[in-house]
């Protein structure tokens, strides 16, 4: 048994952490302004951020191509895994799940009887909120545990994801259409910031907050009243490092752990935050 990890870039998962564990990342594709950009290999957060403030439309993404998922296919079969576990952005926000579950049939149809398994995991979610379990699994292959114990952690790790964000501006999710433009408007002038999470992959508002320093503290009190004690958990930011250094913070004293990881919002995810923001990832 060879087991190997792979997921895609808006898993958001630092460099450092993918070459430590070992897990291979596919790129969706960003386009804007009539340019194209790989996630993560042409283009990092912090240089798309300054894109995405001058766009005068947001930028699109699109789907993990399917050729990619063949080279991965062909050459994990050639390095001789016995077990490819794959795990995708959220179904309802991309084809990218379906498109690996086309190129897997066509894959096999093309090798039968090869001896590779591969493993197809829809996450539901996005960023490190599917990206924690996939680097959790792949500590546990490091640790000689089998496919059925990776496969059913990162499962029911993602049956308990809790991403949870708060834009502090209200542009971008104004214009994705996660915030209503009535809704931002009223929001913009009393200065209220929606609080935002997701349930069975749709986004959904759970209340609003009135400036950063209540965007902080109601952020952390829904950890602390959700969160699994002694889990992992994530923080993520912008372009606002003066307000993440006071969330970062706040969060390390109030859970009395670091986070696992935290990380600047990866680009796919900025189109829909904006880069403006402050999230907190964790298992309920």
């Amino acid at each position: 048994m060879k087991i190997r990890i792979s997921t895609d870039s808006t898993a958001d998962i630092p460099k450092q952490l993918c070459e430590k564990w070992n897990i291979t990342v596919l790129p969706l594709t960003i386009l804007t302004e009539g340019k194209e950009y790989r996630d993560g290999i042409d283009i990092q957060p912090q240089e798309f951020y300054k894109i995405l403030d001058a766009a005068t439309e947001l930028p699109v993404s699109s789907q993990v191509a399917m050729t990619l998922y063949t080279e991965l296919f062909e050459q994990t079969l050639e390095l001789g895994y016995t077990d490819l576990i794959h795990v995708t952005i959220n179904s309802k926000g991309s084809g990218t799940y379906q498109a690996g579950v086309m190129a897997r049939d066509m894959f096999l149809e093309e090798h039968p009887d090869c001896g590779l398994n591969i493993h197809l995991i829809d996450s539901t979610t996005y960023s490190m909120a599917y990206g924690i379990p996939v680097v959790e699994g792949a500590q546990m292959v490091a640790e000689g545990a089998s496919v059925a114990e990776i496969i059913d952690h990162i499962t029911e790790w993602l049956e308990h994801a809790r991403p949870m964000f708060v834009p502090l501006d209200l542009k971008c999710v104004k214009k994705s259409g996660r915030v209503s433009p009535a809704a931002a408007f009223v929001g913009d002038a009393l200065g209220l910031k929606p609080m935002i999470t997701f349930e069975d992959g749709e986004a959904k508002i759970l209340s609003k907050v009135r400036g950063e320093h209540k965007a902080i503290s109601e952020l952390i009190n829904k950890c602390l009243q959700e969160r699994k004690p002694g889990t992992n958990y994530a923080l993520v930011y912008g372009n606002n490092s003066e307000v993440y250094g006071q969330f970062k913070e706040a969060c390390e004293q109030a859970l009395e752990m670091p986070p696992m990881v935290d990380y600047p919002v990866g680009c796919i995810i900025s189109i829909n935050t904006g880069p403006n923001m402050i999230a907190i990832i964790y298992r309920t």
